[in-house]
This record gives C-alpha cells, sequence and structure tokens, in this order.
C-alpha cells in the first residue's frame, strides 16, 4: 500500500491510497468469503459458490463495494497511526480515484483539527477576583444549623401561623373540575416556604385543626403546565395538624452536640476557613475562565461544524442528566417550554462553538509552550482522588483503565497550563 497526502481546504487532510494487486486481490477475497453466503447460482449450494463463479454470474466488480468496505479501514487507521500530524476529528469522505481489477486508488477527505492562529496570551492584564467571607454568611450557616436541629411539637390550643409545619388534604378545581396533580392527602406543608404557589400558604394562615375551607388563587403565568398558566382555581383545604418549630439555645453545649467543634466561636471560624475555601476556588474558577476567554478572543481559528455539533449533543447530554436528578425528562420538559428537539439544540450552538474554540486555544498553548504531565504528577492526581473516596491510591489505581487515566492526565495539563498563564500575565 502506498499512500500521500496533503493539506486541503476548510481544515481538511486529503489521503490518496493505492492497493497493489496483491493486496487488492486479498480485499476482494475477504470480501469473497464474508458474502458469498447471500448469493444463489444454479447446481451450487447456497454459500459454497466459488468467487470466480460469482464473478462470471454477477459481473467482475461484483465484490468491489464489499472489499473497499472492508480494506479501507484497515489501511486508514494505519496511516493515522504512522503520522500523527493528522488529527482527524470526523469521519473522511472517501471517492474512488481509480479502480480495476488489477489496482485501486481511494481518496479520503479528513477533516483535521484547524490550524490555530494565537494571539497574545502573556502579558495581559486581568482583575484579581475576590470573595472574602462576611460576618453575616458566617452567621446564616450557624442559622441553618439551628434551624435543622429544630423539634417539631405539636400545636393544639390556637390557629395556624406563619413558620408553623401543618399536615393537610386538599382538592384544586378549575372552573369546577379537578386538575391533575391538584389532590392530595397528608401532605406535609411549612406555612412561609413558598413552596406551594402564591397565596396558597397564606390561605392556609388562621385555619384550626379540623377545619376545612376554599382557598381561591392564579397559577403564575410562567407556570410548566400549560393548561394552568394564569389560570384561577379554588383549592378545598383541610387541616389536621399544626406542629410550631422549637429552636435549641446556640451555646457551646449545642455546638459540641451538634457538630463535634468545642465552641460557638471554634464552630464560627472553622466554617469562616470552609467558606474561604469555597470562595478561593470560585475566584480561581472565574479569573481562570475569564482569561482563557479573553485570550481565545484574540486568536484566529476556523471552528468545524462537526466539533460544534460534538459539543452541542455533549451540552444536551448534560441538561439531560441535570434533569433527570431533578425527576425530569427531557422531553417532558420540551412539551412544557413548547420547544422541538432543534430549537432547544439550536440555543447551545453559540455556547458550544465558544467552548470549542476555546479548547482548540488551549490545546494550541500546550503544544507551543510544551507544557506535558509527567508520570509522577498523574499518580499524584490519582492519589489526591483515591483520598478522596477512601481508597488506597495503588488499588485505585489498578481500577482505572486507559480513557480515565487520560482524564487525570488532562486534569494535570490543565493545571499546569493555568499555573503558566497565572504566572506569565498580570493579575492586579
Amino acid at each position: 500500500m502506498k499512500y500521500t497526502f496533503e493539506k486541503a481546504e476548510k481544515s481538511t487532510v486529503k489521503i490518496n491510497i493505492t492497493l497493489n494487486a496483491q493486496e487488492w486481490a486479498e480485499a476482494q477475497l475477504n470480501a469473497y468469503q464474508k458474502t458469498k453466503g447471500k448469493f444463489s447460482v444454479p447446481g451450487f449450494r447456497k454459500g459454497h459458490v466459488p468467487k470466480h463463479i460469482i464473478e462470471k454470474q454477477y459481473g467482475a466488480g461484483v465484490f468491489f463495494e464489499e472489499a473497499i468496505n472492508l480494506a479501507f479501514p484497515k489501511y486508514y487507521f494505519d496511516i493515522l497511526d504512522k503520522e500523527p500530524s493528522i488529527e482527524a476529528i470526523d469521519r473522511p469522505e472517501l471517492e474512488i480515484g481509480g479502480l480495476d481489477e488489477k489496482s485501486i486508488t481511494l481518496i479520503a477527505v479528513v477533516p483535521v483539527k484547524p490550524e490555530v492562529k494565537l494571539g497574545e496570551y502573556k502579558g495581559i492584564k486581568f482583575d484579581k477576583v475576590e470573595y472574602n467571607v462576611t460576618d453575616k454568611e458566617v452567621d446564616d450557616e450557624l442559622d441553618r444549623l439551628v434551624k435543622r436541629n429544630a423539634r417539631e411539637i405539636a400545636v393544639t390550643d390556637r390557629p395556624a401561623k406563619l413558620g408553623d409545619v401543618t399536615v393537610i388534604d386538599y382538592t384544586g378545581k378549575l372552573d369546577g373540575v379537578k386538575f391533575n396533580g391538584g389532590t392530595a392527602e397528608k401532605q406535609t406543608l411549612e406555612l412561609g416556604s413558598n413552596t406551594f404557589i402564591p397565596g396558597f400558604e397564606d390561605g392556609v394562615v388562621g385555619m384550626s385543626i379540623g377545619e376545612e375551607k376554599d382557598i381561591d388563587v392564579t397559577f403564575p403565568a410562567d407556570y410548566h403546565a400549560e393548561d394552568l398558566k394564569g389560570k384561577a382555581v379554588v383549592f378545598t383545604v383541610k387541616l389536621h395538624e399544626i406542629k410550631e418549630k422549637e429552636y435549641p439555645e446556640v451555646n457551646d453545649d449545642f455546638i459540641k452536640d451538634s457538630t463535634g467543634e468545642e465552641s460557638v466561636e471554634a464552630f464560627k471560624k472553622a466554617t469562616k476557613e470552609r467558606l474561604q475555601q469555597a470562595n478561593d476556588k470560585r475566584a480561581k474558577t472565574e479569573l481562570e475562565d475569564k482569561m482563557i476567554k479573553k485570550i481565545a478572543e484574540g486568536c484566529e481559528v476556523e471552528v468545524p461544524d462537526s466539533l460544534v455539533e460534538r459539543q452541542v449533543d455533549a451540552n444536551v447530554q448534560d441538561m439531560e442528566y441535570r434533569m433527570m436528578y431533578q425527576g425530569l425528562k427531557l422531553e417532558d420538559y420540551l412539551k412544557y417550554t413548547n420547544q422541538t428537539m432543534e430549537a432547544y439544540r439550536e440555543g447551545f450552538k453559540a455556547q458550544a462553538k465558544e467552548q470549542v474554540k476555546i479548547q482548540l486555544v488551549i490545546d494550541k498553548i500546550l503544544s507551543v509552550e510544551e507544557i506535558k504531565a509527567t508520570e509522577e504528577e498523574i499518580d499524584a492526581k490519582i492519589s489526591e482522588q483515591a483520598v478522596a473516596v477512601g481508597k488506597d491510591a495503588e488499588e485505585y489505581k489498578k481500577t482505572l483503565n486507559e480513557r480515565q487515566i487520560s482524564y487525570f492526565e488532562n486534569n494535570v495539563q490543565i493545571d499546569k497550563l493555568f499555573a503558566f498563564l497565572t504566572a506569565n500575565n498580570k493579575i492586579d
């Protein structure tokens, strides 16, 4: 097999592959072995018709198409292995340059990673991103801890008020007819939590145990169910229980029992440190995002549609997973929002194009600056993850496949890239 290749237009490489007589004959023989069971010739059992008989009956080129289908991938991937400069990003378009019984020439037009013309990526001025923890944020964490440890005490001698936890039955009707999802029994509802539609919880305030009443409410105009958007409905509500929350006194004993910290002050100090670590991580991520976006804006690259579509696929799948965790299916979401899948995908395209461009720019800088991950650095990153999941590093590494190890390698490279950019730009 002989081949040549050259750059073509629009980020493609044209590969000319020529198979000699022996290679082409072998490809046709393989095609015969694979497909001979499909041919029927009088006088022969199906699957046992000699190759030359089939060719005489059906034509000399009867096996050409299957021979190409079998031979091309083999030689094509051999070429990609030998020529790392051909970074294929999608399936090639294949055409026949010449064909007869003795040889064949195939022309593969291969979409490849586009050239990136880097702009400035060093010496740029960026504003430092900082998020400092306030006393209010620490106090809010303490308040949430207190609320999590509240006791619920049954109340029988007064009507319900905001802050109470109630147990109710309700039946909703639109124009006198029950609607889907509008009925429940023994439903727990904290008054003032705003978990029900506006007006409902306020309507329960003032009710006494055993009381039943109608509450008039109107669904929001942007409500997810199309048949209820902006509609006035009536809920018939019966109150069964009222529970009042009793909050613990904030002192050192409470803190020690609920968190293990020795005192209120120790809890506040640990909380502030924890929140600050999260803030620092957030600030670092935002600065890195600003840096790479600014750098990418100054670079020139023709972003291939195939990579954009692939990124759109990834973004849609990511959103689908997020909805799944919230108990919602993508197809249901599309119905609620009255969108087609095509329109939904279109909404991701601008973002996907930017993401692809940024990744291409990152790859280029990694290459130009020869930023690589050493085996020791990859092992250290794997060990970090092993500790996080409570496993022995060596045992954990044995469970990883090649793709997963590549993921850790990429993480190390990205960490080193942003360390390089931070060191080589001006952060004020």
